[in-house]
């Protein structure tokens, strides 16, 4: 018989049939999200921080042209200092897996995957969205219609600062996809707690959070819940540093005719280089927050 397209790890097989926790993990937090060796040392805490939980971790990727949910320790190892790594959203996933490629998959293609193994929590950094100018451009992030067709939980720290984020509340509220903050109606904005936007609903515990993943399931409903969850405050970016910053690289992208895709790893370096490396110290923070968060929730929904 032939092999399965998707690769499920036995340890997740057989956590997710015994109705025991497990949080999924995207892998371009490590594949292109990070520097090395930061990115192996952050891959390996939140997989051990999971397992301190009692919690299974199912980090996500394309090894060999296989996607797997469930990567081996010697997998994201290699992932992470392989140099020919692809970004994978759900779109490349058959093109990856025809060329036999290393992969790093993105929220979209994580999400996707984790649902196949039958894995309800992704826990992640930041989402994607609708970027500035998207009117024009048309550019917005996949991630956006395809939690729209799946239902899964994802906890992130709002979407990234550098997207136009009304603009993404609005087409989260087109597609149906519930936003729920977590102890606060303030939406964060990744490397900030508080973007400057609110939303509808708020929770308190990952009880409740199990609820409503529970309810929208009795529902038959096929979206996404989307939980933000803030950094905390001693921990963010200063707001007002994080405005400006924003507002000198965009003028200085706009001076050099960066648009489109290049227009984010333009912006993201930006802020990197300008805070010294204190926005990947935040970008760790959030993800680790989000890491542990998803556990708790994860345990609550086999409760």
């Amino acid at each position: 018989m032939s092999q399965p397209v998707i690769h499920v790890s036995q340890e997740v097989q057989d956590a997710v049939r015994d109705n025991r926790p497990v949080v999924a993990l995207e892998s371009t937090i490590f594949t292109h999200g990070l520097p090395r060796p930061r990115n192996v040392e952050v891959a390996r805490e939140a997989e051990a921080g999971l397992r301190a939980q009692g919690v299974t971790p199912a980090t996500i990727g394309v090894f060999n042209g296989a996607p797997t949910v469930g990567l081996s320790a010697e997998q994201i190892t290699t992932l992470s200092e392989a140099d020919d790594v692809a970004k994978v959203s759900l779109r490349d996933l058959p093109v990856v897996c025809a060329l036999r490629k290393h992969g790093g998959t993105t929220v979209a293609a994580t999400a996707f995957l984790a649902h196949h193994a039958g894995v309800k929590v992704f826990s992640t950094g930041g989402l994607g969205g609708v970027h500035h100018g998207a009117a024009e451009s048309f550019d917005e992030s996949a991630d956006m219609t395809t939690l729209a067709q799946i239902p899964i939980l994802v906890i992130s720290a709002g979407v990234k600062s550098i997207l136009d984020i009304p603009a993404t509340l609005e087409r989260f509220e087109t597609l149906n996809i519930p936003v729920i903050g977590y102890g606060t109606t303030h939406y964060p904005g990744f490397y900030v707690t508080d973007s400057g936007f609110t939303i509808g609903y708020a929770v308190d515990t990952p009880e409740e959070v199990a609820a409503i993943v529970t309810a929208r399931d009795d529902l038959g409903l096929p979206q996404s819940v989307l939980l933000a969850n803030p950094v905390a405050a001693d921990k963010q970016l200063p707001p007002e540093q994080l405005n400006d910053i924003l507002t000198r690289a965009w003028a200085e992208a706009e001076k050099q005719g960066i648009s489109g895709n290049a227009s984010t790893p333009f912006l993201l370096d930006f802020i990197q280089r300008d805070t010294k490396g204190v926005s990947l110290d935040v970008n760790v923070e959030v993800y680790r927050g989000n890491v542990a968060l998803g556990g708790l929730v994860a345990a609550a929904l086999t409760r």
